[in-house]
This record gives structure tokens, C-alpha cells and sequence, in this order.
């Protein structure tokens, strides 16, 4: 059973980010609800992260090509280490792989995400990440963002991602870059940061940061998953190490969420991006921002009403 028995309409005032629900603490919840992020410790089983790893390796290697997945890579590393995961740095959108998308469905990880979203739960957006060593060129540093920037359904309270390490994760190899509180604010604009030859496609960040606001370096152990809200502004470091620091991620939402329209916001300039990239890959025309994100939407736990 992955239910915790949440109740969708929280009873007290005190709490706008979470629901209520028998699995959080009170000092959980709070925590949440003042620094935009939860980490638990220890939460997936160091078997099913090796059955990740090993999915992961056989995608790299070619040996299953799972429909409608994107395979990033460092395209000038290939001529030196060909198909492997060395060049490999983000598998995305696998929601059509079995194995990955077990990740997704995982119950120890689900009755978290069900204090988030409530009971009927889509997986919006699936990520295995390979921090490539990079010390450097410095490409795969992700610039501070926050992922509401990326999707056009709302309300953003009833969204949650779920980050787990798939090794130890530190400032060394690139571990997650918080700044706590962010989420109370409002979705800032976006876009490609002012680094010569060091931006990769769809790696937008904040055009203005506020370097006066905290930031936290989420060290983790192998396991850890850390859950967060798409408005916390947050970022990864470059991996300084020889080594590769994969993490596995999931945007969850309540299928009660609802499209939106990003004409004349701060989000149009991404979907007029996104829509050349799906006519260069698909020939495909007039493909709007929601029609792209629903068929990447599979879902996961109750019942499919909006997404």
C-alpha cells in the first residue's frame, strides 16, 4: 500500500505546502513549509539503485532503445570513449522504460510524494542523471533555476520532485545547490546564462540571481532522496572528481493539476524553443507546450483527471 491517508484539503492554515497526512511529523512538515525541501535519509535500497545503474548502462551501450527517450551527451567525448556512459550525461523522459519507471513507483518513495500531491499522482518528468567529470570546460554545470519554468500546469503547491543519489553526493562531485525559502517567492524569468561556450541546450537559469539569499549544498549518501517544491531556486555544482555522480528523478503532480496557457509570460520564449526542437526531431507543427508535456505524463497511483 502506498497510501498515507492524505486529505486533500489541509485542516489547519499552518500548512500551504503539504497535505495532511499520518506519514510526516509536524517538525517534517514545518521544515517543508519554510525551506521549500525534505531530505530522508536512507530511503531506496542500494538493489534497486543497482538495477537503475545497470538500466542505465545498457541505454548508453544501445542495447534497448526505450520510445520517446532522450539521450544527452558531451558529443566531443564520443570520438574517444564511443557508446558508453562516459558520455552519456542525462537519460530523459524513460517514463516507456519499464526498469526506470519502476523508480517512479516505488512505495517507499510514492508515500511521500502523496504528502505533496495528494492520492491520484502523474510522474510528469523522469531523469537519470551522469554528472560528467568536468573541471575544466565546465559544461555541465546546471546554473540556479527552478523547474516551474519548464512546466505549464499549475498549482505549483500540488508538484513535487523527488531526487535520490545513486552514490554519495558532495560539493566535489556536484551534489545539489539549494536556497532555502525560495519557494514562497513568485516564477522568475528565465534564461540561457551569459557563459561563453558553456551552456547546454535547455539548460536555462535565472537571468537575475540574488546572491544575498543562503545557499545550501545537499550532501547525500547513496539512498538519500531529497523531495522539493518547483518553485525552491536550485542548481548543481561541476563534478571536480574522475568518478560520475548519478542521481534519479521524478516530477510528480496531481493529475487534478490543470494546463495553462504561457502566451505573454515569462515561459513563452521555452515553448517557442521546444517547438523547434520536436519540428526538427518529428517534423511535427503547431505542437503547443501542454501537448508536449502530456505525452510525457504516465500515471502512477489513482486516477487520471486533468494532466
Amino acid at each position: 500500500p502506498t497510501s498515507a491517508q492524505v486529505s486533500v484539503v489541509p485542516h489547519s492554515r499552518r500548512f500551504c505546502y503539504t497535505l495532511d497526512n499520518d506519514l510526516l511529523t509536524t517538525e517534517q512538515r514545518q521544515f517543508y513549509e519554510d525551506n521549500g525541501y525534505l531530505l530522508i535519509k536512507n530511503l531506496v535500497s542500494d538493489e534497486d539503485i543497482e538495477r537503475f545503474r545497470k538500466e542505465f548502462t545498457r541505454i548508453c551501450k544501445r542495447e534497448v532503445k526505450p520510445p520517446g527517450v532522450m539521450i544527452m551527451k558531451d558529443e566531443s567525448l564520443r570520438s574517444q570513449f564511443g557508446q558508453s556512459e562516459k558520455v552519456v550525461n542525462k537519460v530523459q523522459d524513460f517514463q516507456e522504460d519499464e526498469e526506470l519507471f519502476r523508480y517512479c513507483t516505488l512505495p517507499e518513495v510514492l508515500k511521500y510524494v502523496e504528502c505533496f500531491t495528494g492520492p491520484n499522482i502523474m510522474a510528469m518528468h523522469t531523469m537519470l542523471i551522469n554528472k560528467l567529470p568536468d573541471s575544466d570546460k565546465q559544461t555541465f554545470l546546471h546554473p540556479m533555476h527552478q523547474d516551474l519554468h519548464y512546466f505549464p500546469f499549475r498549482p505549483a503547491s500540488r508538484i513535487v520532485c523527488a531526487w535520490t543519489a545513486m552514490e554519495r553526493a558532495h560539493q566535489d562531485n556536484g551534489c545539489l545547490v539549494v536556497q532555502p525559502g525560495t519557494h514562497k517567492t513568485t516564477l522568475k524569468p528565465h534564461g540561457y546564462p551569459q557563459w561563453e561556450g558553456k551552456t547546454n541546450k535547455l539548460f536555462h537559469g535565472l537571468l537575475e540571481e540574488d546572491e544575498k539569499i543562503p545557499k545550501v549544498h545537499l550532501v547525500m549518501e547513496k539512498g538519500d532522496t531529497v523531495f522539493f517544491h518547483p518553485l525552491l531556486i536550485h542548481g548543481s555544482g561541476i563534478n571536480r572528481t574522475s568518478g560520475f555522480r548519478k542521481s534519479i528523478s521524478c516530477h510528480f503532480a496531481s493529475s487534478e493539476c490543470h494546463y495553462i496557457d504561457v502566451k505573454n509570460t515569462t515561459q513563452e520564449h521555452l515553448e517557442k524553443e521546444l517547438q523547434e526542437m520536436v519540428h526538427k526531431k518529428y517534423s511535427a507543427t503547431s505542437v503547443e507546450l501542454k501537448d508536449i508535456w502530456n505525452f510525457r505524463a504516465r500515471l502512477v497511483q489513482g486516477e487520471r483527471i486533468n494532466l
